[in-house]
């Protein structure tokens, strides 16, 4: 939406062209960018410092994006949204998002499924790029200042309140995010807001989120990651569905781009019974394929006790979870003396090492959280809000699901730069 923008001068301190509440991902993106069109622009972060979140994600290495550059594909990752998501992935894409680090002198770099770092492989380098972008256009930053009321009135967003102050503008842009890694400041303010204003407001739930599992054997092996394992869901006993990927084990359960990625399946799962699984540690070797190893295993090593052997017929780090479901008595005899019943045992648990899904963790411990204003209130080609003329909405607060894997940073730097781009009037 266009408008005229008064001198400085004539304008009081606490008045700009664009105000942005939150100094997240997409906050800094939207703030930059209207900032780097000439405008007047102040961010409200609630935090001590912004980027919080950006700071830590990807485990601190920070999954920028994924390096899909067809748009119909990347736009298939992101379910029933697809349809809304093609005109601001267009303005701002994949492409973009490689040019506008790399031109910032931090190199990207793909790894397995296309999932895209930069190459010095801290998050805190890539929270530093945005930070400049929005200091280096002269952004007024204020931190420590979360916003306690909003006014509106006649379809217009006239100022937002801040501690004793109140800040008015003449567009505003709410990216708060949402309630994923909820111990960095995301505690779903701008939910509450846009439900007052009249939006509507789909509930949230953990998206890409561990999940918590019965069995000790999984948490005694705390920190052991399996890249390539296949694991399948059973649903009160009747098998659901399988995937294949990297696993994390955890002290309360499961975690890794595998589990993260199925969190959705597995959730609507426990809501009609019991759910189980089992792991496949050698998924692309059949039963007779993986026998005939374990006998290797058992001829080169028949003198020792079967504890001691184990750690040769399994993946690193994997020893002590096989020994716990094996049980103390097998374990301690000689492998010259184990049956062939029980050889045929434990190969049959290395094929489906068995788990009991207890249920999902929660937003403390989820990447991204899903709810949040339906796409069918929002301009996506401008991504402002159609009840409000002078409100966009960016990030974590669009109802919108997608798979980890750098999917839902872009989501942030597309829906942050098209909202600035066009809170200065260039849609």
């Amino acid at each position: 939406m266009a408008y005229e923008s008064k001198s400085h001068k004539e304008r009081s301190k606490n008045h700009f062209d664009v105000i942005v509440v939150g100094g997240g991902s997409s906050g800094m993106m939207a703030a930059g960018r209207v900032a780097e069109l000439g405008k007047s622009v102040l961010i409200l972060e609630k935090n001590p410092k912004m980027g919080e979140k950006l700071k830590i994600t990807g485990g601190g290495r920070c999954n920028v994006t994924n390096a899909e550059f067809d748009i119909h594909a990347l736009l298939s990752k992101f379910g029933k949204a697809k349809d809304f998501l093609f005109s601001p992935f267009s303005q701002f894409g994949v492409q973009d998002t490689f040019n506008f680090f790399e031109m910032r002198g931090l190199p990207l770099i793909v790894e397995a499924q296309k999932r895209a770092f930069p190459k010095t492989q801290k998050a805190l380098d890539v929270f530093k790029i945005m930070d400049k972008y929005a200091r280096n256009g002269k952004v007024t930053v204020r931190t420590n200042s979360p916003v306690t009321d909003i006014k509106f009135s006649d379809g217009l967003v006239t100022s937002v309140k801040c501690k004793a102050d109140s800040y008015t503008a003449d567009q505003f842009i709410f990216a708060t995010g949402g309630l994923g890694a909820s111990q960095t400041g995301s505690t779903g303010d701008g939910f509450n807001w846009l439900k007052k204003m009249g939006h509507g407001v789909e509930k949230s739930s953990p998206n890409i989120v561990p999940i918590k599992v019965k069995e000790s054997w999984v948490k005694i092996l705390s920190g052991v990651s399996l890249i390539s394992m296949k694991i399948t869901f059973f649903l009160n006993g009747k098998k659901s569905f399988a995937k294949t990927g990297r696993i994390l084990f955890t002290h309360f359960g499961l975690s890794g781009p595998l589990i993260l990625n199925s969190a959705n399946e597995i959730s609507a799962l426990l809501h009609a019974g019991e759910v189980t699984g089992t792991i496949d540690i050698y998924p692309n070797s059949d039963f007779s394929k993986v026998e005939k190893e374990v006998l290797k295993v058992f001829d080169t090593y028949k003198n020792k006790l079967l504890k001691n052997a184990i750690e040769f017929m399994v993946p690193a780090g994997m020893s002590p979870g096989i020994e716990k479901l094996l049980g103390k008595e097998m374990c301690e005899k000689k492998v010259h003396s184990i049956s062939k019943e029980e050889r045929k045992t434990i190969v049959h648990l290395i094929k489906s090492l068995p788990f009991t899904v207890e249920g999902l963790m929660g937003f403390e411990r989820s990447v991204v959280s899903d709810g949040g204003v339906p796409l069918k209130e929002v301009d996506t080609k401008t991504m402002r809000s159609k009840l409000f003329r002078n409100l966009y909405i960016t990030g974590d607060l669009l109802h919108i699901n997608r798979p980890s894997g750098g999917y839902s940073l872009q989501l942030c730097w597309t829906t942050g730069y098209v909202a600035g781009s066009s809170a200065c009037g260039l849609q």
